[in-house]
């Protein structure tokens, strides 16, 4: 008899959270209530004048704008995925996926595969997994997706040479048919904006998991901070099987994309 092959769903594009335009051609590869306020609940920060509020407001503000911005970027993406482990035996299994995302004649998003190599035995690759990777990243807490989610302030973290607002994040509900993000933020306390987040995508399934992720962020233009990296390294927990993941994934060549027009002139009559 041979070992049952379960699907895993592979995080491969940095941080879920609200749906980017949906993508055509290649792709690399739930109920809710309304929300009944329109901010998140954040608890105050003991012993200090901050107010979470204020500084979520103004995050929330700039993720909008880099929100909008990304759309108007291509970008060239190689994703390197692993399997280490199954149930503590070791396996060398490796899938890569280069990608271009790049911007058709109409002006929609579309993700152009250059080039896949290898293959993963031990886990499949999933339908789950194109919606992540073309569709929910990277993670942006924009206002329209604020009320969402539950941000509660847990404090101030250095990362690299930046002080950083850290805040945890989880949805309210989960509604069907979309994912949502479950971390923690690092939020630049000079720029308020998000530099760094890590956690994954819910709803799990069963027999469908993501790693948790690491996704950072760089100044690009001298403006927006994009992902750059995103990393994992996880036991994804089946009903039968431990399989040990581990991916990276980098994004270079940011570019804003310029659309091209075309003015008509109409005869006289």
């Amino acid at each position: 008899m041979t070992r049952a092959v379960l699907p895993v769903c592979i995080f491969i594009i940095g941080f879920s959270g609200p749906a980017w335009p949906q993508v055509s051609g290649q792709a690399t590869s739930s109920q809710t209530q309304s929300p009944t306020t329109t901010e998140p609940r954040a608890s105050e920060p003991a012993g200090s004048s901050l107010d979470p509020q204020q500084i979520i407001r103004a995050f929330s503000a700039k993720e909008t704008e880099f929100y909008e911005a990304w759309k108007e970027y291509t970008y060239h993406q190689v994703a390197d995925v692993r399997v280490l482990e199954v149930n503590g035996a070791p396996r060398q299994e490796k899938m890569t996926i280069i990608s271009d995302i790049v911007f058709l004649d109409d002006g929609r998003r579309d993700v152009q595969i250059v080039r896949r190599a290898g293959d993963l035995r031990s886990v499949i690759f999933t339908r789950d997994d194109e919606e992540v990777i073309d569709n929910l990243q990277p993670f942006a807490l924009t206002e329209k997706d604020l009320p969402l989610y539950d941000l509660n302030y847990d404090g101030k973290e250095k990362i690299d040479e930046l002080d950083c607002y850290v805040f945890s994040v989880k949805p309210k509900s989960i509604k069907a048919g979309r994912f949502y993000f479950e971390g923690r933020i690092w939020v630049d306390d000079q720029d308020l904006q998000v530099v760094r987040t890590v956690g994954r995508p819910v709803p799990q399934k069963k027999n469908s998991q993501f790693p948790q992720f690491e996704t950072i962020r760089q100044i690009i233009d001298n403006k927006y901070w994009f992902p750059v990296w995103t990393h994992a390294d996880s036991v994804l927990h089946f009903q039968r099987d431990n399989v040990h993941i581990e991916e990276t994934i980098t994004y270079s060549d940011y570019k804003r994309f310029a659309s091209k027009a075309t003015i008509q002139f109409e005869p006289p009559n």
